[in-house]
């Protein structure tokens, strides 16, 4: 397949590939990977340097922070997936029908969008989490309403292009009503490009989980946020730096393979770049 091959030529992309699948399965089988209850608390043992026990050592109430990064995948993916799911869907639709129907509908669904757009979205973010209060769902729906707009106009950009083509405009010419042309004529054409941008959209979503959870209004204790680590370690960082480092690290880690995995797919699906 074209696609594939295209793809594979792109090395640091395929490299992104494998760090993100084998963080998906880590974050999948968490339970059986952890080599220790993430919740166990050891008053005896706090701020451990690593050991063969602990390979990364333990957090100030005793916890193996080993197995709290690998329960930290967990609840990264299911923010970033959750929340890139929700912008991907409604942004989706609000762009599929703006830039189908145009003028009035385009007007009402952008100009409300640009409200929401014009302002910054961790400030958004942290105005919606704290009114609904602090938890997953709550993380989740606001990193995913605050990324609507974006996805609202990649979408409506591409029905721009494709909506007189001659394949639509013969398909309305046979009397198939709007919604049948939108979902099955449309739909497949945008779906690209959504999938691009979600992939590079996840990784801004785990940032900003990470960034909510390390102010205080994202995942609470006794959580497995990396944000929430950091934030908890950040009073030990002159005498045990383990505890900010290696959540800070993977963090880094996964942000940059979600993004050199983006790009990788752009460039695959870029049709300028085929030859």
């Amino acid at each position: 397949m074209e696609f594939i091959q295209r793809f594979k030529r792109h090395r640091l992309a395929v490299v992104g590939a494998i760090i993100v699948f084998l963080l998906l399965i880590t974050a999948v089988f968490a339970p059986f990977i952890a080599p220790e209850d993430p919740f166990h608390v050891d008053l005896a043992n706090p701020l451990s340097p690593p050991t063969w026990k602990n390979p990364l050592g333990t957090d100030h109430l005793g916890r193996d922070i080993l197995s709290r990064i690998i329960y930290g995948t967990r609840v990264s993916f299911i923010v970033g997936i959750g929340a890139v799911g929700i912008a991907a869907i409604i942004g989706g639709l609000c762009g599929l029908f703006a830039g189908y129907f145009g003028k009035k509908v385009d007007i009402v669904i952008m100009r409300a969008l640009d409200v929401i757009w014009a302002f910054p979205p961790i400030l958004l973010a942290l105005a919606f989490v704290a009114v609904r209060g602090a938890s997953l769902s709550a993380v989740i729906l606001a990193i995913g309403l605050v990324a609507v707009p974006r996805y609202a106009r990649i979408v409506r950009g591409t029905v721009l292009s494709i909506k007189e083509k001659d394949y639509i405009l013969a398909a309305y010419a046979t009397g198939i009503s709007h919604l049948r042309i939108i979902f099955t004529h449309v739909l497949p054409n945008v779906t690209a490009p959504v999938i691009v941008v979600a992939s590079l959209g996840t990784a801004g979503a785990i940032m900003m989980e990470s960034i909510l959870s390390y102010l205080g209004l994202g995942m609470q204790p006794p959580a497995s946020s990396w944000g929430l680590m950091i934030s908890e370690g950040q009073k030990y960082l002159r005498t045990f730096p383990y505890y900010s480092l290696f959540p800070g690290l993977m963090i880094m880690l996964i942000v940059f393979a979600l993004n050199v995995f983006g790009d990788g797919l752009r460039d695959a699906w870029d049709p300028k770049l085929k030859t």
